[in-house]
């Protein structure tokens, strides 16, 4: 299984578990993640979910390797990652360690709160593969963090700290490695423990603006990932070597 569920307590825990591709999301770990919030958005017992990742690392994003073999790691109206373009209703929480890069920081922003290890990195370094960080990244980090940042991490594609990342606002709280997700635990017990109806009020209140923007983003990048660059930037990072673009 590429994704492992547990529930217990109300609370929901998504485990991405592909450590020999540092999590990386294939169709698998799409419907995967997909199931997973479906169910907790079905059950009634369930109140809060948690996503977060298998052997040290949350997720390096989109596969490249089936992503260059014409596999496309997304699920109807969920999205990419069968979460950033339709996140659950109910709040959910990621729990990181080590690398949460390309779709995996994505995966990380459609959630609603983020914990850190102190040793985690953040990053959108899909233009330099050719990419477009088109799920989600670009339109959640202008609202999230100051305008210029947001435009430095995007158009540089560098990766930043998590002591950075709690500095500008995008991990709301940090531990030390290796207890992520038990924080993540004992944030999601202590909304879990509040009025069922009022959290989902407020959540819907919150993200209410993000929906209209989904189909403009996709309209400019859809091109790109079907580009000349784009499959010569994944075939370059798989064969370790310095891409050679032709701006088509």
């Amino acid at each position: 299984m590429s994704v492992q569920v547990e529930a217990d307590g109300g609370v929901l825990v998504v485990t991405i578990d592909r450590p020999e591709a540092r999590n990386a999301v294939n169709l698998a770990v799409a419907e995967g993640i997909a199931g997973a919030l479906d169910r907790l958005d079905g059950d009634d017992e369930l109140r809060v979910g948690i996503i977060t990742g298998a052997g040290g690392t949350f997720c390096a994003g989109m596969d490249l390797k089936a992503f260059v073999a014409g596999e496309r790691p997304y699920v109807a109206e969920r999205g990419f990652a069968g979460i950033v373009q339709g996140p659950p209703r109910k709040p959910i929480i990621a729990a990181i360690e080590g690398w949460a890069v390309a779709g995996g920081f994505e995966i990380a922003l459609a959630c609603d709160l983020i914990v850190a290890a102190r040793d985690a990195r953040f990053g959108i370094p899909e233009v330099k593969r050719g990419l477009v960080a088109a799920g989600g990244a670009l339109i959640r980090l202008p609202r999230r963090i100051p305008y210029h940042v947001a435009m430095e991490l995007a158009l540089t594609g560098d990766p930043i700290g998590a002591d950075r990342a709690y500095e500008l606002g995008i991990a709301s709280r940090l531990t030390e490695p290796g207890e992520a997700l038990a924080t993540a635990r004992e944030l999601a017990a202590t909304i879990a423990a509040n009025g069922p109806l009022a959290i989902d009020a407020t959540k819907r209140i919150l993200v209410a603006d993000e929906a209209a923007d989904w189909e403009r983003a996709g309209a400019i990048s859809g091109p790109v990932f079907v580009s000349e660059d784009a499959r010569e930037g994944a075939r370059a990072f798989a064969e370790k070597r310095a891409p050679v673009w032709r701006a088509r």
